[in-house]
């Protein structure tokens, strides 16, 4: 067997410390709740990292050796400095993983690196969602069932500003109506993304098995097949190559002192 991926789970964990309904529902951080989880699915080492910490709990070396990162923000989005936007993007065209929970669609990296606006509609009102499973064959899809309901959400609803996702994995029902594109994935560079929509913090999503087996397969199925920095160098042919012909020698040096 590989050896485990290596999840590195980032959370605000703001409103954890400032509202009793989230403290009750996840004393110890919702990065505390998905790392239990995942720890008990087995196959991946967990490390978590939240807002508040030094450098926001992220560095260089902490994401070299993080093959997925886990995104969880909702309320203090400005206060992610961008130099750390500029790191984990890197990291992500390099091949780190990354998926996207909740809110997180408004963070500075999901925007970042789908280059939209991400915007959507919204609503809380307890309202039951069920989450239709539309890639049954998809490994982050694996060992579920035709849906997911969840009998309490926050509602999201379209126009889901994002590019067209690679692959439409989920899509949202909610009891008011909208519809909504839950589970998405996108590649940028050698990285792969998946935003995934359903944590809303003052219900319990993330104590649910079926939610928590998607953030698994998640892990495993964003992990990377190679970690690669490009550059842009200037090369010599692989193949000897013949002398140019004697005019566009000639029409070079032209334009080269044209240019003095």
């Amino acid at each position: 067997m590989s050896n485990p991926v290596r999840v590195t789970i980032w959370n605000e964990a703001r409103h954890e410390k400032s509202n009793p309904t989230v403290q009750k529902i996840y004393p110890h951080g919702i990065h505390h709740t998905i790392s239990e989880a995942l720890t008990q699915l087995g196959h991946v080492h967990i490390r978590t990292a939240t807002l508040d910490e030094e450098n926001h709990g992220l560095s260089e070396d902490i994401l070299t050796n993080t093959d997925v990162l886990f995104w969880w923000g909702h309320c203090a989005h400005g206060e992610v400095n961008d130099d750390t936007v500029d790191m984990v993007q890197r990291h992500v065209l390099e091949g780190m993983g990354l998926v996207v929970l909740h809110s997180g669609h408004f963070s500075k990296i999901f925007r970042r690196l789908l280059g939209t606006n991400c915007s959507l509609k919204w609503r809380e009102a307890a309202e039951k969602e069920r989450l239709w499973v539309i890639e049954p064959s998809h490994p982050i899809c694996a060992g579920l069932g035709e849906y997911i309901e969840l009998p309490h959400t926050e509602m999201y609803g379209e126009r889901f500003d994002i590019p067209t996702p690679d692959e439409l994995l989920f899509i949202s029902w909610f009891a008011g109506g909208e519809v909504f594109r839950s589970g998405c994935t996108w590649r940028r560079g050698h990285g792969k993304i998946f935003y995934f929509r359903p944590g809303h913090e003052t219900y319990p999503i993330y104590h649910n098995p079926e939610i928590q087996k998607v953030l698994h397969n998640a892990a495993l199925w964003a992990a990377p097949s190679m970690r690669k920095r490009d550059s842009c160098p200037n090369t010599q042919p692989f193949e000897a190559l013949p002398p140019p012909p004697a005019d566009i020698v000639s029409a070079g040096i032209q334009q080269d002192a044209s240019q003095l």
